[in-house]
């Protein structure tokens, strides 16, 4: 029989090992893809191994080939760390392994997924009556609050969609930015909506949608989304919410924010100006595995008629214990039937730094993001190309190449890591400042690699 006291014992000490070695270790990885493969591929083994074996055996065999994401002097792609108490929360639940779908069987789970719900309306500065889900990440957010969305500017015209299918439905629009989200994209094809369906409104120089051409957008009764965006992948940048959901309100349209980072300055008394009017649209998506800093994955849709979200994500039937108005279903507003319970970590995050915490980091990263800047902004050739007003640096030497050799050899080195991006069809860096271990002295040795990067 396993001893699994000992085994979770071992766990957690290879755990310890890997966080404490985050602040010397390189960021990038030793080996690439086709050498692991090569490392760990094999026949399916005929006999079994006892697991303390098999847990020494997978971080053996896993550690080179592991980037330090958690690491103060990880930026890319926006992905924050694990704070200390999302992580011990994570383990108990998959210790726990409940499925989190129904009150019923785990009600202290849903209830404390009920809670957590209302903890990031109240920090985010969301209609309290809104409903929530928490989901893989923002792409499933994406997912779940645009079904909601299309659900409901069909019933506005009276097309029964759950009855009658997109077969046959009247023609539906999508106003979208010229700097969308590739997870929006995603999302529109997964739900049946194409290209063609789309209205493209151009952008201003951080990338901005320009408010002033959604009178381009035909009033012709067509059922309408709107899409505007609350923090820029590459500069940062949000749209003018307020400007955005006024014109879409008095078009009749819905009004979908993708949040997936930048909806948390909504947290900050210094940044929340960003976002100013953001609470009147119709539905949200965010993670939590970016600025609340819990483990992968967590993100999470919102959504302001509940009706509409919920008839979106119907799952109704008889073998179901589902709960009355007493109780709250998390599968009811998930497009997921068996799930974790994501809401956990994200409950530990906020009890753990509770609202001036997360003021705090997230003031914190952008704090970071300028000194960064204004670092690299003195080496010579560099040029930093966007407006630094919430966690992204976006930059580019004097010429194409330089670029990408300067940003080899930082990644080559390993004291820190970020990745390539396009911007103006030129290639650029792209700089996230999103982990809550990110400190002044990583900030100094980012710089430094740069600069013997440029020198070199």
């Amino acid at each position: 029989m396993t001893d699994e006291r000992a085994l979770l014992a071992r766990t957690s000490e290879i755990a310890a090992q890997y966080l404490e070695s985050l602040g010397t270790r390189p960021v990038r990885p030793d080996a690439d893809y086709a050498t692991m493969l090569r490392a760990v591929d094999g026949p399916v083994p005929e006999q079994g191994t006892e697991p303390l074996a098999i847990v020494d055996e997978l971080a053996l065999a896993a550690e080179p080939g592991l980037t330090a994401m958690g690491s103060g002097r990880y930026f890319g792609f926006v992905i924050g760390g694990a704070l200390p108490a999302s992580l011990a929360a994570d383990w108990l639940v998959s210790a726990w392994d409940q499925n989190a779908g129904l009150a019923q069987p785990t009600p202290a789970l849903s209830a404390l997924e009920a809670v957590t719900g209302r903890w990031v309306l109240e920090l985010l500065g969301l209609p309290a009556h809104a409903s929530f889900a928490f989901v893989t990440g923002c792409q499933m957010a994406h997912v779940t609050s645009l079904a909601a969305a299309r659900h409901a500017v069909y019933d506005r015209i009276g097309y029964d969609l759950r009855e009658r299918g997109l077969a046959g439905a009247p023609p539906l629009r999508v106003v979208v930015g010229e700097h969308r989200h590739v997870t929006l994209i995603r999302a529109l094809r997964l739900l049946g909506i194409g290209r063609a369906q789309e209205h493209v409104v151009p952008a201003d120089s951080q990338g901005r949608m320009r408010v002033e051409l959604l009178e381009n957008v035909p009033t012709d009764g067509t059922p309408t989304i709107v899409c505007p965006l609350a923090g820029e992948v590459n500069t940062g940048a949000v749209d003018d919410l307020e400007g955005v959901i006024a014109a879409a309100h008095e078009r009749g349209a819905w009004v979908h924010v993708d949040g997936a980072f930048g909806l948390w300055a909504a947290a900050s008394p210094r940044f929340a100006h960003l976002v100013h009017g953001h609470a009147a649209a119709d539905s949200w998506a965010t993670d939590a595995h970016k600025w609340l800093n819990v483990p992968y994955d967590c993100g999470i849709a919102i959504c302001a008629h509940p009706a509409m979200h919920a008839a979106a994500m119907e799952y109704a039937a008889p073998y179901l214990a589902v709960g009355g108005e007493a109780e709250r279903d998390p599968m009811g507003y998930s497009p997921e039937f068996s799930r974790r319970a994501r809401s956990l970590p994200a409950w530990a995050a906020i009890r753990s730094l509770g609202r001036r915490g997360i003021a705090a980091m997230i003031e914190g990263s952008c704090d970071h993001a300028v000194a960064i800047a204004d670092g690299l902004a003195a080496l010579p050739g560099c040029e930093i190309l966007n407006d630094v007003v919430l966690n992204q640096v976006l930059l580019r030497f004097e010429t194409d190449g330089r670029t990408s050799e300067i940003l080899a050899a930082v990644q080559r080195e390993g004291e820190a890591w970020m990745g390539p991006t396009v911007w103006e069809s030129r290639p650029a860096i792209r700089i996230s400042v999103s982990c809550w271990r990110t400190d002044d002295d990583d900030v100094r040795r980012t710089i430094a690699a740069f600069a013997r990067a440029a020198t070199a």
